[in-house]
Formats: C-alpha cells, structure tokens, sequence
C-alpha cells in the first residue's frame, strides 16, 4: 500500500509527471530508431548476422550496449557509445592540458565549452567507427545479396552519413532527457539499451533449462535467487562511503574563528567505489588489443598468435578473467587518484574553516584523506573485479547461457543499478519537496505545488 501511494503522489506533481513522459517518449524514439535497417541493406537476410551475437562473446557485449542496434544493421548501430569515448578521452586530457584544465575552473562556461569539444569528438570517433563498421558487417554473417544496391561507394558513403547523424542524434535525445526529463540521459539511453536484450536473453535461458531439460524450473529459481543477491550486493558497492567526520569552527562576533566542540559538525563521504563502471570500460577496451594482435598477420599464424586468439576472444575463459580483473584494480587505483582530488579537498576545507579532529588542516589532511582513499579502494577495486567476473562464474559453473549471463555483473549490471539508484534519487527529491509523506513514516501529506 505505501509503494501504491508513493506512485500516485508521483504522479500528483505535474513537473515530475510531465518530465517521465518526456523521458518515455523519447526513449521510445531510440528504441524505434534502432530497429530500422540503414538503407540499402534487406533486413529479411540479417538473420544470420543477428544469430551470430546471440550467445555472447565479445559481439554480444558491444550488441547488449546498443540494445540490439548493432545486430540489427540499424541507423543507431553505433549506439551512444562513440560519445561515451569522447567523453571518457576529454576527461583524461584534462588532467595534462592546460587549457582544458582552464576551462574546467570557468564554471558554467567553461563546462559548456568542454562539451562542445566533447561533441566534436564524438563526430571523429564516428567517422572512424562508422567505416568499420560498414567494411565489417560483410564478414560478420551478412551476405552479399543482402546489399541491395551493392557495396558501392555511393551505399559507403550514405550510410557513414547516416551512422554518424544517428549517433549525433541519439546523443541529443541523451542531453533532451537531462534537459526536460528525468535522470541522465545519456545513461538512461544506455541502460535502456541493455534492458533492451534482457529478455530475449531470459526466454533462451528458460527454453534451455525447462524446454531441452537441462536443470528444469528449479534452476531458474535458483538463478533468480543468485541474480537478485548479486544486485543487492551491487547496490551496496555502488552506495557504500566512509564517512569522515569534518568539525567547522563557529564564526565569532569579530569576524575570526573560534575552535570549538559547539561548531557544525559534518561529514565527508569518501565512496568505496569512486570510480564507478570506467575501470571495467578502460579493462574492456584494454582486453580488445590481445585478440587484435593474436590475429595480425604478423602473428596469426604463431603458436603465441593462435594462444592469444584462443584465450582472449573468449569473454568467459579463465586467462580473459584473471587478467581483466588485474586491469580493473590497476585502472580503479589511476582513475581514482585522478577524480578524487584530496589536496582540493583539503584546501577548500582550511579556507571554509573545517578540519579533521586530531588532523591538522592542509598538508596533513591532505595526507590523510589520500591514506583513507588508498585503504578503501583496496576492497572497492576487489569487490567491483569479482562483480565483473562472475558471469564467468555462472557460466562455468553453472551452465548458464551466455547472454543471460551477462546481466550477472560487468557493466551491464552496474549501470542498470547505478541508473536506477539516480534516477530514483532524483524522484526522491521531488517527493520530499512535494509530499512530505511520499518516503517518509510520519508527517502529514503536503498538496503538490503545481
């Protein structure tokens, strides 16, 4: 009865109403947008090629983020991704350049420009990807009558054309559902995406265990079981933080500070995972290159080309785990240190008039946030490596087919919680500010503002 009614006061708040609509209209465009065929190419003799992602491997993963688009030859086939790169090269050049490192001080204008240079980028990844993409499907499973007009450069050309503008676009109707909806939206559009596979990825699972006999109904329940666990457990690394408790001195009547145990008392919430889902997009796109050099001409036909072929094409084998989970640690580590800025950090505290009880402000809180950092994210970088790694547990194990498998942890998993943990903390905030009894035991209910 309570979920019921926090449903309804969603939808008493006309702001909050009026941006889900907008988020689901939207996401409905994407989702149409990546079901049509580029054109020139008959999506009647795709079957093959759309066959050849559905059990997994590394085609499956970069089909589960496109939500099936890249399988189906769409105009959205290179997804949100591109930008996601972009986005992901223009954070990490802000460390080294100056100018970026400027605009990043500039505030409002300076994020405006930056995204700006983020979505010209883009624009260049996608006309990197865009050909491969083209020269690639040929070998992949499409056949050559499927070409209607032949792979002329007149069929090139238009669809670069077109796989560029739909991820431009796609990335528009990201910045739209910010802007005018709920949530992230370039993450919604991702998590939409894997949604988007999961499924047709569930009935394959029941039709192996109930429908061929392979471990029956039981087993399902079982893997549910096993599913949700793992989604608490997500939930509770993506939520984790360690509070570190920050003493403000009270301002006296002459305009100094006075230290003193009456001051506001606060918190600093350092995360156990600061770093998010980049370790394991950095790991994965590390993970490509063992594969790319297996099978150079250069090596392919080596004992140590046709090994790595071998180990490393196969996303559940034990050699692509243990060294992905090494790089997810090595990768937490970097891209903590990068984002989790401790001498700011202790800077903006001294001059607010904060400290750390029985931590000398600057230098030493500095040191000390660092220390805290470096023994949090220990824990943090093993528990997100194993999250990545067990749907190879689940396979190996258990039998599970490989495309259910994936919604077992990896990306997929994170981002399908840490989208929804935001998205929910958003709606959150309008009840709160709205309904004071929407999440909340006590207190009486207050009439929505229009």
């Amino acid at each position: 009865m309570k979920f019921i009614e926090t449903i309804k006061n969603v939808f008493k708040i006309e702001e909050l109403r009026n941006r889900i609509m907008v988020t689901l209209g939207l996401l409905l465009v994407y989702r149409f947008g990546a079901q049509v065929v580029l054109p020139g190419i008959d999506a009647s003799k795709l079957s093959e090629f759309a066959g050849n992602f559905d059990a997994g491997g590394i085609g499956g993963l970069l089909n589960a983020f496109t939500g099936g688009a890249f399988a189906n030859a769409s105009v959205f086939a290179l997804g949100i991704m591109p930008y996601i790169s972009a986005s992901i090269v223009v954070q990490l050049m802000q460390i080294a350049v100056p100018y970026l490192q400027k605009l990043q001080k500039e505030g409002e204008s300076g994020r405006k420009k930056i995204t700006q240079i983020t979505r010209w980028l883009t624009i260049g990844i996608c006309l990197v990807q865009a050909p491969s993409y083209i020269a690639g499907i040929q070998y992949l499973g499409v056949p050559a009558e499927a070409f209607i007009i032949g792979l002329t450069p007149t069929f090139y050309i238009s669809s670069v054309i077109i796989l560029v503008t739909g991820c431009i676009f796609a990335m528009w109707l990201g910045e739209k559902i910010t802007d005018k909806g709920i949530g992230n939206g370039i993450s919604i559009l991702i998590l939409v995406g894997i949604i988007a596979t999961l499924p047709v990825s569930f009935i394959q699972e029941i039709d192996s265990r109930v429908f061929q006999s392979n471990g029956g109904l039981i087993l399902i329940l079982i893997e549910l079981v096993i599913w949700f666990v793992i989604i608490l457990l997500s939930i509770l690394l993506v939520m984790a933080v360690r509070k570190i408790p920050v003493q403000y001195a009270r301002r006296t009547a002459s305009g100094g500070y006075e230290k003193n145990i009456f001051g506001a008392r606060q918190f600093i919430p350092l995360k156990l995972n600061a770093s998010g889902v980049m370790p394991i997009i950095f790991a994965q796109a590390i993970m490509f290159v063992p594969v790319t050099l297996g099978s150079a001409s250069f090596m392919k036909d080596s004992a140590a080309g046709q090994w790595l072929q071998v180990n490393f094409s196969d996303i559940f084998g034990v050699w692509y785990n243990v060294v992905f989970a090494l790089l997810i640690i090595i990768f937490t580590y970097f891209y903590t240190a990068i984002t989790v800025p401790t001498n700011k950090m202790a800077d903006d505290l001294k001059r607010s008039g904060g400290f750390i009880p029985g931590i000398k402000p600057g230098t030493d809180t500095a040191e000390y946030l660092d220390r805290i950092m470096s023994q949090i994210t220990l824990p943090g970088s093993v528990f997100l490596a194993l999250i990545a790694i067990f749907p190879a547990f689940v396979v190996k194990l258990m039998g599970i087919q490989q495309g259910w498998a994936l919604f077992y942890g990896g990306t997929s998993l994170l981002i399908m919680v840490g989208v929804a943990i935001d998205t929910m903390q958003q709606i959150n905030s309008y009840l709160l500010n709205r309904h004071y009894d929407g999440l909340m035991k006590s207190g009486k209910n207050r009439k929505a503002v229009a």
